[in-house]
């Protein structure tokens, strides 16, 4: 019975991706011009990493089965770790097909699972966002510390000063360089590039990036 159930519930993620993937030209591979979001993403007192297998029985135990947490959210309440296994593979595809996934949310201090949040692509341009806790971290404002990590970020070529300048003039700040980071197909050259990050919170459209890319 449990197994029949950890397989529905593959199924239906599986379907999920399937109908957001029909919207997008490329199912397994996107375009190279398409950048992935950071892995890592850290806050003031958060640590918001991409889920990974180890993670099954924490993500169950503080917040995936319990009936007070899942009240109000959109997906069935985990009656086993198979039910968060099928979360994690879903994760994983998330992550494979769009630039970003579902995020743990995990205290800097200690490494405790707090909770999720993250991105759930429809297509290239929209995404939404969301977020789950467990009970011991409600009203500690983790949530919207979570949510004021997801932010606009741009990369331009290292050389590409007009673009930098763009990117400055609207608020974005700049962050680092990352080496050998993109492919720029119209260069010919033909290897990859380095690439200056810029990044502006949504909330804080003119000051400086309360979120650090990793």
């Amino acid at each position: 019975m449990m197994a029949d159930r950890a397989r529905r519930l593959v199924a239906r993620h599986a379907r999920r991706l399937e109908r957001g993937c029909r919207r997008c030209e490329t199912r397994n591979k996107m375009d190279a011009a398409v950048i992935r979001a950071p892995r890592i993403v850290t806050t003031a007192r958060l640590l918001l990493r991409r889920p990974e297998a180890a993670d099954a029985e924490a993500i169950f135990s503080r917040y995936s089965s319990d009936a007070h947490v899942t009240r109000y959210v959109g997906w069935p309440a985990h009656r086993t770790v198979a039910d968060t296994r099928a979360f994690l593979a879903f994760s994983d595809d998330q992550w494979d097909t769009w630039p970003a996934g579902p995020y743990l949310a995990c205290s800097r201090a200690d490494g405790t699972v707090l909770g999720s949040t993250g991105l759930m692509f429809e297509t290239l341009q929209t995404a939404m966002t969301g977020y789950v806790l467990a009970t011991d971290a409600w009203g500690r404002g983790y949530a919207t510390e979570a949510l004021e990590a997801n932010r606009l970020y741009a990369l331009c070529h290292a050389e590409h000063r007009a673009s930098a300048h763009v990117l400055e003039k609207c608020g974005f700040v700049l962050e680092g360089r990352r080496r050998a980071h993109a492919e720029f197909p119209n260069l010919p050259s033909g290897e990859t590039q380095d690439v200056n990050c810029y990044a502006r919170t949504l909330e804080n459209a003119g000051g400086t990036a309360v979120a650090k890319c990793s």
